[in-house]
Parts: C-alpha cells; sequence; structure tokens
C-alpha cells in the first residue's frame, strides 16, 4: 500500500547530500512539498530542485552551525509553507581521526564535530518543533550511525557525538509526543562521499564483508526514511539500523 503525503511539508536538511538528496526524491514522489536545505552546495541544490517531481518546492540555505542561520531558514519556510511536517537532519560532518591517536583529536575537530552532529540538530529542531506541534502529527527523522554504539567510526568525537544525538532521539520523543515522533535513522558505511579519504575500494570491501554482502547506497537509507515517516506511525524514540548487519 503506496502512503500519499500530499499536503504534507517536508524539510530536509543537509538535503543536497547524498542521503538527503535521495530522501527529498521520495518525499517529492509521494506528493510532498520538499525544502531542500543546503549549507555550500547551492549549485547542487539547485539541481535537485529541477528534478523534483511535483512543483512549489524549495531550495534555501541553512548553516547547522549557526543558530541565527536555522531561524531565519525556518522563518522562510514556516512564511512560504504556513506549516511543517517532517524534518530530516541530514546535515553533519566530520574528519577521519584514527581512534588511538588522541593527540590528533583536537579540540576544534571535537568541537566542529559536535556543532554539526548535535548542536545543530538540537537547534533545528527547537526552531521547527513550534511549528510542527501545530500539525498533531509531526515526524523528525535525525541521521545517526551505527557508530554510535559499535564504537567505531570515523574518530572517537564522531562516535560520540552520534551517541548523543540517538540520546536526544531518545529524550525529545518522550518530551515532544504525542504532537511530535522523533526517530534516529542509523546506517553503517554508506556508499557517498560523506567521509573525506574514504575509497569505493573501501567501501566495497566492507559491503562484502556484512552478513547480507550488500553495499549498503543512499537510497536504501532514504527508504528506511520515508519507512519510518510513512509507515512506523507506532514508533518513537528509537533508532532504525540500515547497515546490512555490519554491525552485528
Amino acid at each position: 500500500m503506496s502512503v500519499s503525503l500530499k499536503d504534507k511539508v517536508a524539510v530536509v536538511i543537509g538535503g543536497s547530500g547524498g542521503i538527503g538528496a535521495e530522501t527529498a526524491k521520495l518525499f517529492a514522489e509521494a506528493g510532498a512539498k520538499v525544502v531542500v536545505g543546503y549549507r555550500t552546495s547551492a549549485e547542487k541544490a539547485g539541481d535537485l530542485l529541477k528534478k523534483l517531481p511535483g512543483d512549489k518546492h524549495l531550495a534555501a540555505h541553512v548553516d547547522v552551525m549557526d543558530t541565527p542561520s536555522i531561524e531565519a531558514f525556518r522563518d522562510r519556510v514556516v512564511s512560504e509553507f504556513g506549516r511543517v511536517d517532517i524534518l530530516v537532519n541530514a546535515a553533519g560532518t566530520t574528519t577521519p581521526v584514527t581512534h588511538g591517536d588522541l593527540d590528533g583529536l583536537t579540540d576544534a575537530i571535537i568541537d566542529e564535530v559536535f556543532a554539526s552532529n548535535f548542536r545543530g540538530v538540537f537547534a533545528s529542531i527547537r526552531a521547527f518543533a513550534p511549528a510542527m506541534k501545530q500539525t498533531g502529527d509531526a515526524v523528525i527523522i535525525n541521521v545517526s550511525s551505527i557508530a554510535a554504539f559499535k564504537g567505531f567510526g570515523s574518530s572517537v568525537a564522531y562516535c560520540g557525538a552520534k551517541a548523543a544525538l540517538d540520546s536526544m532521539t531518545h529524550t525529545l520523543a518522550l518530551a515532544l509526543g504525542p504532537e511530535i515522533r522523533v526517530l534516529s535513522v542509523s546506517p553503517g558505511m554508506v556508499a557517498t562521499g560523506f567521509v573525506p579519504g574514504r575509497t569505493p575500494e573501501q567501501i566495497e570491501k566492507a559491503g562484502a564483508a556484512t552478513p547480507l554482502k550488500k553495499v549498503t547506497e543512499a537510497d536504501d537509507v532514504a527508504q528506511a526514511i520515508f519507512a519510518s515517516v510513512a509507515y512506523l506511525t507506532h514508533s518513537t524514540g528509537t533508532r532504525i539500523i540500515v547497515d546490512a548487519g555490519r554491525g552485528l
């Protein structure tokens, strides 16, 4: 059974990236009006907008590490659409640092990773929650990672930030219900350019080593995000793992 998102407004922060872009496409195909939030990739966001089915979509700048930017983005979205039903927090950055390289994980890297993967997500939810509560049936999806609970990832800081993000998901599901559901979607290694220096060969090798012998693509994660919004209507405060069994 297909689910229609007609008349819904879906905001995808980090919408020009691999997972965000695929998610935006699925929402648009289901009839939603989609807002693609981007920080630096204006051209990519504009190109994506042209490919989305339907009309009245929007691409707008937002820097998740700057709260005034988030609030200005929120004001523009609410002014233009009058409502927000879905918020996907897919933005984030990382800097790979070997876990044993304690000196290499500098304060600056830690601060950036937590600002983009935790503080920026919270600030985005804080900004959009009042408008979302008004719909009475809204959904927030935080794109997390199995790094949050498996102890491997691009850095110790990244693992910690994603663990904090999962904790936020749990806590805000309690605080924002019943009007808003909050879920984490947690990929393993995804075939995107998210992690600097990660090669296609490394991704293929990791996929071959999973129980399902599959590489996780951006669309696989987007499908889980869509399912969380459209079908898992009695789920909140938990994580949906999309990793071909890599975390087992």
